[in-house]
């Protein structure tokens, strides 16, 4: 395994902790919690905020990723079944393997990165669900919100490997900036937030970790990795996190968990493998 997969893998787990570690956090207003994490995750390159001077093309992805993803996400869930949503919002690594030959010059897709993902994507859904989906008009816009967030963490990914190279230390801008954006959507459309002890410190985990390391993280694995195949390793976020889920006592795995299990992680080994060791000898020429 790659360093760029390695990277990749510890976002991936700081992501999937997100349910476990926001259990005692449902009740406050969501981009109060987005903002504060955010800003606290900020605080990881503080030291380095000479860094945070980065192109404004870089800036602009960066903010549009990181801010952009919570606000679609933020709303679909207010506009949609939370199940629902979730399900729509992993397609992120699907959109990221399928467009990135349009978004990443020199990128090709072969057979097993849209097959594997395809597969990965399935197992996401199946272990979300259970195997049960029923999905709403009445609830179309929550569910476009849902696709939008996709559809942003997708590109922003792609154009984080298309744009000029910078230190990773920058994210903690795009954090900063982000998260004073979040705030500014709490004071203006939520009510006001009053956090006991134990929930500061839940926030001050999220931000540091989902919202502050993890996010070096994969920036760091975007510039130096395949999108290919860091895309299919992100159908495993929803599988960790139903792990951790259950190694707390928050859940249980059901009948359909081991069918979904072989999924995503059959899924994730098609698409990062490289396209060549799937054919014989004799067609590789």
């Amino acid at each position: 395994m790659n360093q760029a997969m390695l990277y990749a893998l510890a976002a991936i787990a700081m992501w999937a902790s997100v349910a476990t570690l926001s259990a005692l956090t449902h009740a406050l207003p969501p981009f109060f919690v987005a903002g504060v994490g955010l800003m606290l995750g900020s605080l990881l390159t503080v030291r380095r905020i000479a860094d945070w001077k980065v192109p404004p093309k870089n800036f602009a992805n960066g903010v549009y990723g990181i801010f952009g993803f919570y606000f679609f996400l933020f709303n679909a869930y207010r506009l949609a079944p939370v199940m629902d949503a979730t399900v729509l919002s992993y397609v992120w690594p699907l959109l990221m393997v399928l467009l990135s030959p349009l978004l990443v010059p020199g990128t090709r897709l072969g057979a097993n990165h849209i097959l594997g993902s395809l597969i990965g994507f399935a197992g996401a859904a199946l272990i979300v669900t259970g195997g049960k989906l029923s999905l709403s008009m009445a609830a179309l816009p929550g569910y476009l919100m849902a696709l939008g967030a996709a559809v942003v963490w997708a590109t922003y990914s792609l154009f984080t490997r298309r744009l000029p190279a910078t230190s990773d230390n920058a994210v903690g801008g795009y954090c900063f900036a982000s998260g004073l954006l979040a705030l500014g959507l709490h004071f203006a459309t939520e009510p006001a937030a009053h956090p006991s002890a134990i929930q500061w410190l839940m926030i001050a985990v999220l931000g540091l970790l989902p919202m502050g390391a993890a996010f070096l993280c994969w920036n760091r694995a975007m510039q130096l990795g395949d999108p290919r195949q860091t895309g299919a390793l992100g159908n495993a976020t929803p599988l960790l996190s139903t792990l951790m889920l259950v190694a707390s006592g928050q859940a249980a795995l059901n009948g359909s968990a081991a069918l979904a299990i072989a999924m995503i992680v059959g899924g994730a080994a098609l698409g990062t493998l490289p396209a060549e060791r799937l054919l014989p000898n004799w067609l590789r020429a």
